[in-house]
C-alpha cells in the first residue's frame, strides 16, 4: 500500500474558488481512481492561496486483474454484426465461447485484463482530472497552449509511496518539490511523505489547512480586541475569505481616525469589509463600534508590523474619506424629496419603474395594517420612503446598506421612529438567520413588498423554474411566512395575493396568478416547516381543501392533525379512510359513476352500518363546527369517536352486496365517511 500525495502550485487562486476547487479535485480523483478498481483508505483535499493539494492513503501499487464478459449476437447473426461486436470487445472470434440461453447459440467474449502498475494509472487519470476542474473562470497563460487553468501553473508535486508520478500538464512536468511563502522563505521543497510535506510547509511559513488559518485569525483577531479593552465583530465570510488570502496569516490592529467615527458605524464597517477585508471591534460594555479595526497580513515584520499598519491606515483614509462624503452630501436632500427620482430607476422591464412599485407597495401596506392593527398612515408613509435611498450615494457605493440608510436619513429628516425603523425593516427577513420585524408598522410595509413582489412576477410569468430563482421569490416568500407565524397574524393570503385580479381580468390571468402562489407558498410553507419536523404530506392535506389560507391557523390545524396520527386512534381510521377510499375508486370506475352523499336510513339493515351512519351524522356538525371555532384539538377527538364503529362496520358488513340497492346504499355510506374525514383533511394526500 502507498499513498499519494498531490500539489498543483501556481499564482494566486482567488479565495472565492478554492474550497470548491478543492472539492472538485478530490471529486474527480477519487471517482477516476474507483472507476479503475483502485480503492483506498481514505483522501483529504486541501485549498490555499498558492496551491491546492490531495493526499490518498491507502492506494494498493497495482490494478487487481479483471475478467469481464461481453454477450454478443447468435452465432448465426450476419457476418457484418459479429465482426462488429468482435472490433468492440477487443477479441477475436478464436478467443469468444459459444453459450445456449435454451433459445439457441450465441457468442460470449470472456476478457482478461491485467492489472497495470498504479503509478501508470495516476500519470493517466491525474491530467484528465485537471483538465477537467471546473473553475468559474480560467485563462491561457501560454502562447499557442489550449489548456486553461485558473492562474500561470508554476509546479506539479506528485508522488506515490515517496516516488514520482511521471506525467506532464500544460507544459510543466510533475516531480517532488515545491515552494514555501512568496516572501517569508527562499529555496524549494522536496517531500517524500504528506507528513513531511505538511510540517516543511510550515517551517516556511505556510499553513496548508484552512481550516487551520481561519483558527489562528481569529484566535490572534480576540487576543489583540481584548488587550484593548475591545471585541471582534466575528463574521464568518470575511473570515473565510481572509483565510483564502493568506498563508501565514498574522493580525495587526489600526486605529480609525476621529474624524469619520460621526459617520454611520454601518458605513464604515461595510467600507472596511468590502474594500480592505478588515474586521471591525467594538466596546463590549457599550456595543458602540470602535476606532480600531484587525487587518490580516501576510507577513510577519521586523518593526511588528508598524509599517503596515501606517500603510492599511493611509487607505483607509482614502475609502472613508469617499464614504464620508457620501453621507454628508446624502443628507442634505430629504428621503421625501427623492421619491419623484424612483421614477427614473426601473424596477423590472414588465413590472415597471421603483416609484410605480412604490406607489403599489403604499396602498397595499395600507391595507394590511389596517387589517393587523397597524397605524395605517404611518405604514403608508414608511412604504412611501422604503425606496428613496436607492438614489443615495451611500447606498450607490455600498447597495448592501439599503434600508439600513433609509433608516439615517428618515431619523435626520425628523421622520416618526416607526416610520423610520420600518424603512430599515421593510426588506427582513432576508434568510433562515435573520430576524423577523415585530413593530406592526414594519409588518405592514415588509409583508407589501414582498407580495407586491410575489403577485407582479407570477404575473408576468417570471416565476422560479428548477433550481433557478433570479428575482429571488422563493425566499420572498419565506419571508411571508416568517412574518405571519412568528408574529401570529390570522391574515387571509387570499386577501391579498389576488392584486392581480384587477388587472386583465378578462382573459383569467388574474385567478390563474392567484392559483399559482397560493400552490407556490404551499411548497414554501413545507420547507419552512421542515426543521420543525411538521410532515409535508399533513400540510398538502390541509392545503388541498382549498378552504385554508390563512397560516397561523392552517399551522395549528397541520399540527393538530398531525398529533392525532400519532395516537393509535389516529392510525387505525387513516387505514380505515384509505380502506374506503380504494373501495369507493374500485367500484365507481366499474359502475362509471360517483357516489356522493349520504346514505339513506331507512336503507340500513345491519346494526354495525345503522351505528356508523349515526356517529357520522353526529361526528360531521360537531367536526364542522370546530373547525370554524378554531378548535383543532377538539375536532380531532370527535374524528377519534369515528373509530371504533368504522372498525365495526369493515369487520361486520360488506359492501358490494348481491343486492345492488344494498351495495348502492353502503357505498354512499363510505362517501359519507369520506366527506367527513375531508372536513378536517384531505385524507388521500396523506401518507401511511
Amino acid at each position: 500500500m502507498a499513498d499519494l500525495l498531490l500539489e498543483l502550485f501556481s499564482e494566486e487562486i482567488p479565495a472565492r474558488m478554492q474550497a470548491q476547487a478543492a472539492k472538485d479535485l478530490e471529486r474527480l480523483v477519487v471517482g477516476a481512481l474507483s472507476d479503475r478498481g483502485l480503492l483506498f483508505e481514505g483522501s483529504k483535499a486541501f485549498a490555499g492561496p498558492r496551491r491546492l493539494t490531495l493526499v490518498c492513503a491507502g492506494l494498493p501499487v497495482k490494478q487487481p486483474d479483471v475478467s469481464e464478459e461481453k454477450k454478443g449476437p447468435r452465432i448465426t447473426a450476419p457476418e457484418k454484426a459479429i465482426e462488429g461486436f468482435l472490433r468492440s470487445a477487443g477479441v477475436t472470434l478464436e478467443q469468444c465461447e459459444k453459450r445456449d440461453d435454451g433459445k439457441g447459440e450465441f457468442y460470449v467474449a470472456v476478457i482478461h485484463r491485467k492489472g497495470r502498475d498504479t503509478a501508470e494509472v495516476l500519470a493517466e487519470v491525474i491530467p484528465e482530472c485537471m483538465a477537467k476542474l471546473p473553475w468559474p473562470k480560467s485563462m491561457r497563460w501560454i502562447p499557442g497552449e489550449a489548456t486553461r487553468w485558473v492562474r500561470p501553473l508554476h509546479s506539479i508535486l506528485c508522488t506515490l509511496g515517496g516516488e514520482v508520478v511521471p506525467f506532464e500538464f500544460a507544459g510543466v512536468k510533475s516531480g517532488k518539490q515545491t515552494r514555501g511563502h512568496r516572501f517569508l522563505s527562499a529555496g524549494v521543497i522536496t517531500a517524500n511523505s504528506f507528513e513531511m510535506y505538511r510540517a516543511d510547509l510550515k517551517h516556511h511559513h505556510v499553513m496548508l489547512d484552512a481550516a487551520d488559518r481561519k483558527e489562528t485569525i481569529l484566535e490572534q483577531a480576540k487576543t489583540a480586541a481584548f488587550a484593548l479593552g475591545l471585541e471582534l465583530i466575528e463574521d464568518e465570510g470575511l473570515l473565510e475569505e481572509v483565510a483564502g488570502l493568506n498563508e501565514w496569516p498574522t493580525v495587526l490592529i489600526g486605529r480609525i481616525e476621529d474624524q469619520f467615527m460621526d459617520v454611520p458605524a454601518e458605513i464604515l464597517q461595510t467600507s472596511m469589509r468590502t474594500h480592505q477585508k478588515y474586521f471591525s471591534l467594538r466596546d463590549p460594555k457599550t456595543g458602540k463600534f470602535a476606532n480600531r479595526f484587525a487587518v490580516v497580513s501576510n507577513m510577519v515584520a521586523e518593526d511588528g508590523g508598524a509599517a503596515i499598519i501606517a500603510g492599511n491606515e493611509r487607505v483607509l483614509r482614502a475609502r472613508l474619506s469617499d464614504a464620508k462624503f457620501f453621507w454628508d452630501l446624502d443628507r442634505q436632500t430629504k428621503l421625501a424629496d427623492r421619491v419623484d427620482a424612483l421614477k427614473g430607476i426601473t424596477f423590472h422591464a414588465k413590472l415597471g419603474t421603483q416609484y410605480e412599485r412604490v406607489m403599489r407597495i403604499v396602498a397595499l401596506a395600507g391595507e394590511i395594517a389596517a387589517k393587523i392593527g397597524a397605524d395605517v398612515e404611518k405604514a403608508k408613509r414608511a412604504a412611501l420612503l422604503c425606496k428613496a435611498d436607492l438614489t443615495t450615494g451611500v447606498v450607490g457605493e455600498f447597495p448592501e446598506l439599503q434600508g439600513v440608510m433609509g433608516r439615517y436619513y428618515a431619523i435626520h429628516d425628523g421622520e416618526d421612529a416607526e416610520v423610520a425603523d420600518a424603512i430599515r425593516d421593510h426588506y427582513k427577513p432576508v434568510g433562515p438567520s435573520d430576524a423577523v420585524p415585530t413593530s406592526k408598522v414594519s409588518i405592514a410595509v415588509a409583508l407589501a413588498d414582498k407580495l407586491d413582489q410575489l403577485v407582479w412576477f407570477f404575473r408576468y410569468d417570471e416565476k422560479p423554474t428548477g433550481s433557478g430563482d433570479p428575482f429571488a421569490l422563493r425566499r420572498a416568500a419565506l419571508g411571508v411566512i416568517r412574518l405571519i407565524l412568528e408574529n401570529k397574524l390570522f391574515l387571509p393570503l387570499t386577501a391579498h395575493t389576488s392584486q392581480a385580479d384587477y388587472y386583465n381580468s378578462e382573459k383569467g390571468i388574474g385567478r390563474i396568478v392567484h392559483s399559482e402562489l397560493l400552490t407556490f407558498f404551499a411548497d414554501r410553507l413545507k420547507v419552512a416547516l421542515k426543521e420543525k419536523g411538521t410532515r409535508y404530506d399533513l400540510i398538502d392535506a390541509v392545503f388541498s381543501l382549498g378552504n385554508e389560507d390563512d397560516l397561523v391557523r392552517l399551522v395549528a390545524r397541520v399540527e393538530a392533525l398531525q398529533s392525532f396520527l400519532k395516537t393509535e386512534a389516529g392510525t387505525n381510521l387513516l387505514a380505515g379512510y384509505k380502506r374506503a377510499a380504494n373501495i369507493l375508486k374500485a367500484e365507481e370506475k366499474k359502475d362509471k359513476t360517483t357516489y356522493e352523499g349520504e346514505a339513506e336510513a331507512s336503507a340500513l339493515v345491519l346494526e354495525e352500518e345503522m351505528a356508523l351512519f349515526a356517529e357520522l351524522q353526529k361526528a360531521a356538525g360537531q367536526v364542522k363546527a370546530d373547525i370554524e371555532a378554531e378548535r383543532f384539538v377538539e375536532a380531532m377527538g370527535v374524528m377519534a369517536g369515528l373509530r371504533a364503529p368504522v372498525d365495526a362496520f369493515f369487520d361486520k358488513v360488506t359492501v358490494n352486496d348481491k343486492d345492488a340497492s344494498l351495495r348502492k346504499n353502503r357505498l354512499l355510506l363510505l362517501s359519507q365517511l369520506r366527506a367527513t374525514l375531508h372536513l378536517v383533511a384531505d385524507f388521500s394526500k396523506i401518507e401511511g
